[in-house]
């Protein structure tokens, strides 16, 4: 019965079958070179992107941010020594903290008495007269039981009521944002030609190494073990026997052992792509070593060298901060962000401000670097190309 209906059925509900090409194979997305797929990969990393365009604004501001304001770095007034933060229009909004005023609580046995701390801790000589007291606790006669919030203003107290310094002085009446751009740059260009001079030791002993191996690879090894026993510190303090402190001997000291990092990692990197078929096929065609090396060995552990480099920047940043802040850095009146630290560190309790901008302004750029210097790598590496 099924089979006399289904002979029934109508010749034109049926549609030969046309026979194509096979297309299972074929690629329906554009080919891409390593480079564009490396690109493409860094740009969808948003974090990533984000770090690259603070990282811009930073440099940015060390170059035009000192000539920002009227002040240079070593204008010293004691008259007006660690201001606070006073910032136009900003200064409006008190819980900013840039409207020129400083901030504490005082304890006491009566509110008279906590406010009589005040005095003599903000307004000894106009006997509180620019002092505004907020109660917040009438107390009952017993030690520390009464508290108030004095608010004194500065700026008012010293007759410089039309005067702004952004981010406030330091103990000498110094400007702290030009210092502080002042010593971003600094540190910055302590970095960079601490990595720049890591990268080109580095690559070039490291690559030699591996590429001739052997005898040649035994004995360069020995040498960067004997380098890498030595600690840094101990190395900067023989160069303070020889040299003024100063940027030139942070720069020699970093790149005395900071490169043997970098020429392990290429070591490793060339010995890995030296026995590979492409290189072979060049050896049997003549090519000289310096040719493979240049054309065929660096392009293709170019993305492991451009990633080691920007972790070590961030590296060398905290290392000339560290320096700074033991005395052993940048020496004053130049400025550095560890000195700046250092200076902020020995009045925290009562000035913090001195101490909370350039501390931004250093993990700023350390987590930028960091984060930077992964998504580089995660662009460089093929597992993550989708």
């Amino acid at each position: 019965m099924e089979n006399n209906n289904l002979n029934n059925l109508p010749k034109d509900l049926f549609k030969p079958l046309v026979r194509k090409e096979d297309t299972s194979e074929t690629i329906s997305k554009p080919s891409r070179t390593f480079g564009q797929e490396a690109r493409r990969t860094f740009f969808k990393n948003k974090p990533a992107l984000i770090s690259l365009m603070l990282l811009v604004i930073i440099i940015i501001m060390s170059i035009v941010g000192p000539h920002m304001t009227e002040y240079g770095n070593d204008d010293q007034n004691l008259s007006r020594a660690k201001l606070p933060p006073h910032a136009p229009v900003l200064e409006k909004i008190s819980w900013l903290g840039f409207d020129g005023t400083l901030t504490d609580d005082f304890k006491g046995s009566t509110v008279e008495e906590a406010k009589r701390k005040a005095i003599l801790r903000f307004d000894k000589e106009n006997k509180g007269k620019f002092i505004d007291f907020k109660v917040k606790s009438k107390g009952n006669g017993e030690r520390n039981s009464a508290k108030v919030e004095a608010t004194y203003h500065v700026y008012e107290a010293k007759g410089m009521g039309d005067q702004y310094f952004w981010l406030g002085t330091d103990h000498l009446g110094r400007d702290q944002w030009t210092r502080l751009w002042l010593g971003t740059r600094v540190s910055l260009i302590i970095a960079f030609v601490a990595a720049l001079l890591d990268l080109l030791i580095g690559v070039a002993y490291g690559g030699i190494s591996g590429f001739f191996g052997g005898k040649v690879d035994n004995y360069m090894q020995r040498v960067i073990e004997i380098l890498v026993g030595i600690p840094n510190l101990v190395i900067i303090l023989l160069m303070m026997l020889f040299m003024q402190p100063g940027i030139m001997s942070i720069v020699i000291a970093l790149a005395i052992t900071g490169w043997t990092g970098m020429a392990r990692i290429v070591r490793g990197e060339v010995m890995k792509v030296k026995n590979q078929e492409f290189v072979l096929a060049a050896r049997t065609l003549g090519t000289s070593n310096g040719s493979i090396i240049r054309k065929h060995l660096l392009p293709n552990i170019m993305g492991i060298i451009i990633v080691n480099t920007m972790f070590s920047i961030p590296s060398a940043v905290f290392f000339e901060a560290f320096l700074s802040f033991i005395g052993l850095g940048i020496v004053p009146p130049k400025a550095s962000l560890g000195s700046l630290i250092n200076i902020g560190f020995q009045n925290l309790r009562i000035y913090p401000h001195l101490l909370v901008y350039p501390a931004i302004l250093i993990s700023l750029i350390m987590i930028t670097f960091n984060i930077l210097g992964d998504g580089l790598r995660d662009a460089f590496d093929p597992k993550m190309h989708k």
